[in-house]
């Protein structure tokens, strides 16, 4: 890479796609260790239910929300339809921020955990769903339609 151009051999399209590659990696892997060892190993799913109870929350929508971020993680790591899967589990978190974490601050080590965590989840899903799948997808998004200004 040439330091001064910046001119690395590759297209700005390909270095796109690997990027989004590996936001997408990243963004599944943290869905699933938030799930499947925060959820299941540490706290168990009846924890994790009791807690949502403790909270105001229907103990069913822990059940709901692991699997979620689950299933989720897992298709992003895969690159199964990426913008959805990332869209979707956006409201989850959405809600962790407003019933579980909004009132803790800001500092997600704060007692009860605080909302930045959650909120950049958030941001990074959204960021995932308007970048796409990236390289390696094993069934990859459809682009949305072309948006031309006017």
């Amino acid at each position: 890479m040439h330091l001064l151009t910046g001119d690395t051999g590759m297209r700005q399209e390909t270095l796109t796609a690997y990027g989004a590659t590996v936001l997408r990696l990243s963004l599944g892997t943290m869905y699933l260790s938030h799930s499947v060892v925060l959820k299941l190993l540490t706290y168990g799913l009846g924890g994790t239910a009791g807690y949502f109870v403790s909270i105001g929350l229907p103990a069913w929508l822990a059940y709901v929300t692991f699997a979620a971020e689950a299933v989720g993680g897992a298709l992003l790591v895969l690159g199964i339809h990426t913008r959805i899967v990332a869209l979707s589990l956006t409201p989850a978190l959405v809600g962790a921020i407003i019933w579980a974490h909004g009132g803790n601050g800001w500092v997600f080590t704060a007692p009860g955990g605080g909302w930045e965590y959650p909120l950049f989840l958030v941001a990074a899903s959204i960021a995932q769903a308007l970048l796409g799948d990236g390289a390696f997808a094993l069934r990859p998004s459809r682009a949305p339609a072309a948006v031309h200004a006017q």
